[in-house]
């Protein structure tokens, strides 16, 4: 089969390079793709938003199977265009990417449906806003309704934070168009959990747990960033709160979803909060999370484009999904300075003989060297029979990837550790 993978960072290298081993693929083609990902699959220089661009190429290429991994071209109607045209995708159509495309939309949806969440009210104007948040409890969240590349939310500690947060985005606009409308949430606590679910609109199977690593600095701060690691399972996500959250959240989503006539296949990511009340959503996106894929994938013992074609025909429940019985650390290495500036075009060499998987993000071949093009570069993934051996190997693996302005957190999974001690 001839295989076809829209988008072009670490999430999509992973994807590529599991469905790599699958039997049924012969070609993969990656819409960009990037500078790594070239060792794994053939790049072709198509925007992963050019929609018009991806349908032709398909049928030019004539594509057997299509995996669209990014949010924005879910949204735009990628999976849309492609099915019109007789090519079946990895994805929802743009009426179920919805899901993560509003906001508004999710939290009305969970709302009229009971999934627990976070309390929220709805503003489309400026002043009212304002107004609300003069006596709302404190801290409190600020969500943009639309995408914004995952950097949409604001944690507001302080009243002069939280309208400052409402102004920059329905004023200034900052995340453009994206931030005309927004949510002000209630502020949860607890431990934060990512669970990735395979789901063909009827049956949900949920991956094993996940936990990113937000900040840009060690002991979680500095700024946020789109992550700076991941690390699986999660320790906090246990038997008993996975099948709370089977129960009350994702079954009801999914039916929710097929209930409004939007039919959610494809990869649905549950951003949870275990509360004192229980778990709660914080988000929903309509695809693999990035870098939580990074650590889910490479524990999956089986094959990826089975199980993506099995999402896709409606027959994931006659369909195997298992899970090693292993743990996973993912280490993302930055340019120096991200999230704000940094300088590109070092080269990056990968030593010899390195024990991990190295999932390229922010890379592109320039005068026949692979160089640093993005904020977030790589990940270093590594694979133990408990987290303190996966985590110990990552690190053991990271210093054999170099480029001049390299930089890491060096305490990714340490929280979880801590976890697993007080578990105990």
């Amino acid at each position: 089969m001839k295989i076809m993978v829209v988008g072009g960072g670490g999430r999509e290298h992973a994807i590529i390079k599991k469905i790599k081993k699958s039997p049924l693929a012969e070609e993969i083609y990656a819409l960009p793709g990037n500078g790594g990902i070239a060792a794994d699959a053939t790049c072709v220089n198509i925007g992963a938003k050019d929609i018009e661009g991806i349908v032709r190429f398909a049928l030019d290429n004539k594509i057997d199977y299509a995996i669209v991994a990014p949010d924005d071209p879910l949204v735009l109607g990628a999976v849309d265009a492609l099915n019109e045209v007789g090519i079946p995708c990895f994805g929802p159509k743009a009426c179920a990417a919805i899901i993560e495309g509003s906001k508004i939309f999710s939290k009305n949806l969970m709302k009229k449906y009971g999934i627990p969440t976070a309390a929220y009210e709805v503003f489309t104007e400026l002043e009212p806003a304002v107004e609300y948040l003069k006596s709302a409890p404190i801290p409190t969240v600020i969500k943009a309704d639309g995408l914004a590349l995952g950097k949409g939310v604001v944690i507001a500690m302080t009243r002069e934070e939280a309208i400052e947060a409402v102004y920059s985005m329905m004023q200034d606009k900052v995340f453009g168009a994206s931030g005309s409308k927004i949510v002000i949430e209630e502020f949860l606590t607890g431990p934060e959990v990512s669970v990735l679910a395979f789901t063909d609109g009827k049956t949900v199977v949920p991956m094993v747990s996940s936990m990113d690593h937000k900040r840009a600095l060690d002991n979680d701060q500095g700024l946020n960033t789109g992550g700076m690691g991941t690390i699986a399972p999660n320790p906090y996500y246990t038997d008993d709160v996975a099948a709370i959250c089977m129960d009350k959240i994702f079954v009801p989503t999914i039916n929710a979803m097929t209930q409004e006539g939007r039919t959610f296949k494809g990869c649905l990511y549950f951003g949870l909060m275990l509360t004192p009340d229980g778990p709660k959503v914080i988000e929903y996106n309509c695809r693999f999370g990035d870098p939580e894929t990074q650590v889910v994938l490479p524990l999956l013992d089986g094959d990826l484009l089975e199980i993506m074609m099995a999402c896709t025909n409606g027959t994931l429940a006659d369909t195997e999904v298992r899970f090693m019985d292993s743990s996973a650390c993912c280490v993302i290495m930055a340019s120096a300075g991200y999230p704000g500036k940094y300088d590109g075009g070092y080269e990056i060499t990968v030593e010899d003989g390195i024990e991990a998987e190295v999932y390229f993000a922010g890379a592109k071949f320039d005068g026949g060297k692979l160089v640093n093009a993005g904020g977030r570069v790589l990940g270093v993934t590594a694979i133990g029979d408990n987290l303190a051996d996966a985590i110990n190997k990552a690190y053991a693996n990271v210093p054999k990837v170099n480029f001049a302005n390299a930089y890491y957190r060096k305490d990714i999974g340490a929280r979880a550790l801590r976890a697993y001690i007080d578990n105990k």
